[in-house]
């Protein structure tokens, strides 16, 4: 028997299981009614608060007796638009210079109540807790949409929608009130959200906003209900909010925001590695400024000065041995996260982690009319600047400074389409990348849409630069484009696309790791519906297929994939995929045939296990050879009262060759976080790689063994997401060969921030 089908069949063993857990008995219904059928959207009206309201989750003012309220009556998983498990009341109200929300989330077992105190935003651990949330599309236009959620204790999470991504971003931070508090039949939530935070038409009159109410309630189910009717058959989720009509004489105040900070910084660095001790490189104190000004309604520009983004959470760490292409790392520093839905295009023109390590940025963003703007401009002290090709790519970096800037506006026409222009410029010494281009977003009918965008850039690199790296000398141009169709119901999707980018093309401000191709993909994908009685809640079933050429006609990858998924009870997941496929590397076609599982199981509120399985064929990049790949990578989250979270994960992977195993690899991340308030947390992160390699089986030196462990430590106290104090300290050690870990550097800095309104 090979090893792929003896992965195949313990993959299959692993899942039987998961359609065995213990299966608890779904809460039986608050009420034995039919929640309304109608797909008709469902329209409020909205009236001023009557009295003052004091956020403290204590319901007993007389504006929340006289609020609008609206009822949640869908359960849309796993249940289709069934009466929930549990009633819910949304109370809204406004003032002149605050939207008001308030809770009744009622719970026949409150002591089953799952509610942790986290960070904000901490997303992956907050959605296992009860919370309930609005979402809500000032424009009324369909396309964006804001969300603010509580969870039972207060703690806070705020992001954004964009319905053309179709993806909800949680690294947007406004400043808001919130509180939350466990009662004898459910919880409380009370939330109070300034209209300076949030963008919105600028009219005195009437304003209509969509608007969704919704609760997760995770049981042995994570259900989730809300306000509005979910039409599976529909691609679109803005199109079927609620509609709240009101919000006269509305306004955001002088509505800017200034938050100074002051960061003291020491570094030590051990220039002289291994021998030499820790030499204090570097000492400073560094005032920054960050301002945010409404400038109108629907408009808001930002700036910075000098930031310090030392007390951002460390990458996720990520394997780079035997890899072929850069490896991508999300963004999380709040100034480029504040209006990022609005750079977002097909080809991933823009991605602000190019901007290393900025002087200042300045940046406009917001909506007049059918028209959405988002200009940044940042004076960069790192010239980063990505090398792709189709074969492999790389970051390098360039001496001097260098300017950027991004130009993006998109135009709405006819019922939920766009049209968009998008400008891209990077300037340094002896360098420049411009980018241009047009994309379009058409939404054909509720489950039909096509996306086409071309983009056209002119570069140029230093002579020297261009030399040692076979780079084009003087100044070069290149074009890309992508097209793809989108079919989606409640029981099929389907997507075709292709990609076609020169050899030359360059998008230096954003994250493009391969060009010379021309790919065409295809995905099909069957859904099978199940409610919380059944033994699954929804399995798909798929296959995808994709050939890529370089410009010269070579094919350099082909390959199908089919997969099948499973969702069940106790939150359980696990997608089984199986591949075969060409791929075209150093001037030899490998066939290469691999399996992979990934499961996960959330037994309780207190504890998330998963773990990815991965075994088949592989290329040697180093060696330009066959091999075989196994990976094993488990994980867990483990929660411990309200204040304590730990999360664990593991990469074992090996590669085998003629000859024996060329390298094994194990990578450990753990990230340990004591909250003691909604406030304050203390946080622990380690990442520790060991790498074994065999120096026989390689063509070029390398050391037998090597070891890398990063540390952060980090206390953080937040009155909110600009008012803050952050005390931390992290380092890095290096061990090869004979040499043990030893650190490299290690730094210690102190924060503080205030955040000012007016």
């Amino acid at each position: 028997m090979t090893p792929t089908r003896r992965l195949l069949l313990a993959c299959g063993a692993l899942l039987l299981p998961l359609t065995a857990l213990g299966q608890e008995t779904a809460p039986t219904p608050a009420a034995a009614e039919a929640p309304p059928a109608s797909e008709e959207i469902r329209r409020f009206e909205i009236r001023p608060a009557t009295s003052a309201i004091k956020v403290d989750a204590v319901l007993d003012e007389p504006a929340w007796a006289d609020a609008l309220v609206i009822d949640l009556p869908y359960e849309w998983f796993p249940g289709d638009n069934v009466r929930p498990p549990v009633d819910t009341e949304c109370l809204v109200t406004f003032s002149k210079s605050t939207l008001y929300v308030a809770f009744r989330a009622f719970d026949p077992e409150p002591g089953k109540i799952r509610a942790h105190l986290m960070d904000r935003d901490a997303i992956v651990s907050y959605v296992q807790d009860d919370h309930v949330g609005i979402q809500i599309d000032p424009f009324d236009d369909e396309r964006q949409a804001v969300q603010f959620r509580s969870n039972p204790l207060g703690v806070q999470v705020d992001g954004t929608f964009n319905e053309i991504e179709g993806a909800e971003d949680f690294a947007w931070d406004a400043i808001w009130d919130s509180a939350g508090r466990i009662t004898d039949d459910g919880y409380v939530v009370e939330m109070a959200i300034p209209f300076q935070q949030l963008r919105f038409p600028r009219t005195t009159g009437p304003q209509t906003w969509g608007f969704e109410a919704f609760r997760n309630y995770p049981r042995s189910d994570r259900y989730r209900i809300s306000s509005k009717y979910t039409d599976r058959d529909k691609e679109c989720t803005l199109c079927q909010e609620n509609k709240v009509t009101g919000f006269v004489g509305i306004e955001p105040g002088l509505n800017l925001e200034l938050a100074p900070t002051l960061t003291a910084v020491r570094t030590d660095v051990r220039n002289d590695f291994p021998d030499g001790g820790l030499e204090k490189d570097n000492e400073d104190l560094e005032p920054a400024l960050n301002l945010r000004w409404g400038i109108t309604t629907n408009l808001a520009l930002s700036a910075t000065v000098n930031p310090d983004f030392s007390q951002v959470e460390a990458d996720t760490a990520q394997l780079d041995v035997n890899t072929r292409f850069a490896l991508f790392f999300e963004e999380k520093r709040p100034f480029f996260l504040e209006g990022a839905d609005y750079f977002e295009t097909p080809l991933q023109a823009v991605f602000t982690r190019t901007v290393a390590d900025p002087d200042w940025g300045i940046k406009l963003t917001g909506k007049e009319g059918k028209g959405a703007v988002g200009v940044y401009v940042t004076d960069d002290a790192q010239n980063n600047v990505l090398l792709p090709s189709n074969q492999t790519s790389r970051f390098l970096t360039l001496d001097g400074n260098v300017k950027s800037a991004v130009v993006r506006y998109r135009h709405d026409i006819g019922n939920r389409s766009t049209l968009g222009v998008l400008y891209t410029g990077r300037d340094g010494d002896d360098y420049s990348n411009q980018v241009g281009g047009l994309d379009g977003f058409f939404r054909l009918d509720t489950s039909n849409s096509f996306r086409v965008q071309y983009l056209t850039s002119s570069t140029e690199y230093p002579d020297q630069f261009a030399l040692d790296r076979d780079q084009p000398l003087g100044n070069f141009d290149g074009d890309a484009y992508r097209a793809s169709f989108l079919h989606l119901t409640r029981n099929w999707f389907a997507t075709v696309s292709y990609e076609d980018l020169d050899k030359d093309f360059r998008a230096d401000n954003g994250f493009i790791p391969r060009v010379d191709v021309r790919t065409t993909e295809g995905i099909v994908e069957r859904s099978f519906w199940g409610d919380s009685e059944s033994w699954f809640r929804r399995v798909i079933v798929g296959a995808e297929v994709e050939r890529t050429e370089n410009h010269d006609g070579l094919k350099t990858d082909e390959g199908y994939e089919v997969y099948a998924n499973f969702n069940g009870p106790l939150q359980s997941f696990a997608e089984l995929r199986v591949s075969d496929r060409d791929e075209f590397f150093a001037g030899t076609t490998y066939s290469l045939t691999s399996a992979n599982l990934f499961a996960q199981v959330k037994p309780t509120g207190r504890v998330n296990l998963d773990i990815y399985l991965e075994h088949g064929d592989a290329i040697d990049f180093t060696n330009g050879q066959k091999g075989t790949l196994t990976e094993i990578s488990p994980g867990f989250q483990l929660r411990l009262g309200r204040h304590v979270n730990w999360r664990f994960d593991h990469i074992y992977q090996t590669l085998d060759v003629d000859g024996g195993e060329l390298f094994s690899v194990n990578l450990t991340q753990t990230t340990f976080v004591y909250q003691f308030n909604v406030r304050t947390f203390a946080r622990a992160i380690f990442q520790y790689q060991d790498l074994a390699q065999n120096p026989d089986l390689y063509s070029v030196p390398v050391d037998e063994n090597s070891e890398e462990l990063f540390t952060q430590l980090l206390f953080s106290y937040k009155i909110n997401p600009r008012t803050v104090l952050f005390a931390g300290y992290s380092d890095n050690q290096l061990g090869f060969d004979e040499v043990p870990l030893t650190r490299t550097d290690r730094t210690f800095f102190l924060k503080i921030g205030y955040a000012f309104l007016f």
